[in-house]
Order: structure tokens, then C-alpha cells, then sequence
């Protein structure tokens, strides 16, 4: 537990805050949108969605660890330390999601509990994907193939998701609930996976 505590300021300093605070002002201005137009009221829905998946990509970017290879042989196990990377960021984005809501109006805001539902989705699910990359090769940064990979899936589920498990409706949509029970499924689900994908590889490579 000491180490731990030590391990707290050093991989404060190593996570991609650029990265994750560029995706996070993209993620603000969409919303800011939603303040200006007269079709702001129609338009919110989907400027939150595309202000959430751009916070999301920025989150792919949360295990990129360049010296990944060198700190395999420390004491501390991995799930610790991908704990710790979520645990740092975690504050990070409650505050931005937060303040992505109020620069929202009121009177044009969607229902906040289903959408906070959506994001906690796609933000465990962007790390979740690069915890994938991690157990499962050897690339030190994931998150620029985990954040394409999200980009190109959010857009394909858009399209072409069955409509019986819709996902992506309009508030006034009488599937609005059963959608989100849908995306309660894909968070837990996401949970899980991500615990699993957190654990040490079962093999690595040598690395000449």
C-alpha cells in the first residue's frame, strides 16, 4: 500500500493530459453549441453524443506508456497500476462531463441520468480498449488504433445498429428506456472486460 502511495505522483505525471485535454475542449465546444441556434433544442441530443465521443477518444489514450516495457518488472501488479491511471483520471472527468451539462441550457438539456449513462459507457469502453491492446500485443500506445477503432464502431452502430436494440434514439422515441437499459448492458459488460483485459499478459515476447 506505501508503494502504491509513492506510485501516485510519478504516473500523475506520466498520463497523456494533453491528449485527454484536447479531446475534452472538443468535447466542450460541441456542447457550447448547444447555447446558440434556433434548432439548439432538436440539435442537443447529438452535440452531447459527439461531445461525449470525443472525450472518449481522448481516453483511449489513458494506458499509452512509453516505458511499458521497462516498468513490466516492477513490484506493483498491473491491475494496480491500471487501477491507479482510472483512479487519476476518474476526477478529471466527472469535472469535465459536469460542466459539458451545464454549458447546456436547461430548458434543452436531455434527460441527465440517461445521458450520463451513454457517457459512462463510451468512457469505460475507450479504456477498456486499450486495455485490450495492452493484454492482448505489445504496443506501448494503444490509444491512437483504440481511438480509431472507437471513432469507426460509433459510426457503424449509427448506421447500421438493428433498430429492435437501438441504441442512439431521440429523447421523444418510445425505445428512449429500453435503449438505456441496452446501455446499461454494454457498461457492465464493459466493466468486466476491462477488469479481465487488466490483468498481466499471459506471455510476452522477448524483445531483442
Amino acid at each position: 500500500m506505501l508503494l502504491t502511495r509513492h506510485l501516485v505522483l510519478p504516473v500523475h505525471r506520466t498520463l497523456p493530459w494533453g491528449a485527454v485535454g484536447a479531446a475534452g475542449a472538443a468535447g466542450l465546444l460541441l456542447a457550447a453549441l448547444t447555447r446558440t441556434g434556433e434548432n439548439a433544442e432538436r440539435l442537443s441530443l447529438y452535440l452531447l453524443r459527439a461531445a461525449i465521443l470525443a472525450f472518449a477518444v481522448g481516453l483511449a489514450f489513458l494506458l499509452d506508456d512509453p516505458a511499458r516495457h521497462t516498468t513490466a518488472a516492477v513490484p506493483i501488479p498491473r491491475p494496480v497500476r491500471t487501477a491507479l491511471r482510472v483512479a487519476l483520471a476518474a476526477p478529471a472527468a466527472a469535472a469535465w462531463w459536469t460542466v459539458a451539462l451545464l454549458l447546456v441550457p436547461p430548458d434543452v438539456r436531455p434527460p441527465v441520468g440517461d445521458l450520463t449513462l451513454e457517457a459512462g459507457a463510451a468512457c469505460v469502453l475507450a479504456v477498456t480498449g486499450a486495455a485490450a491492446a495492452v493484454r492482448f500485443s505489445e504496443v506501448a500506445r494503444p490509444g491512437l488504433p483504440v481511438a480509431v477503432g472507437l471513432l469507426t464502431t460509433a459510426v457503424l452502430a449509427m448506421l447500421f445498429w438493428p433498430g429492435r436494440w437501438a441504441l442512439f434514439v431521440a429523447v421523444q422515441d418510445a425505445r428512449w428506456a429500453a435503449s438505456h437499459d441496452r446501455w446499461g448492458v454494454v457498461l457492465a459488460g464493459a466493466v468486466v472486460l476491462g477488469a479481465v483485459c487488466a490483468v498481466e499478459p499471459l506471455r510476452r515476447r522477448v524483445r531483442l
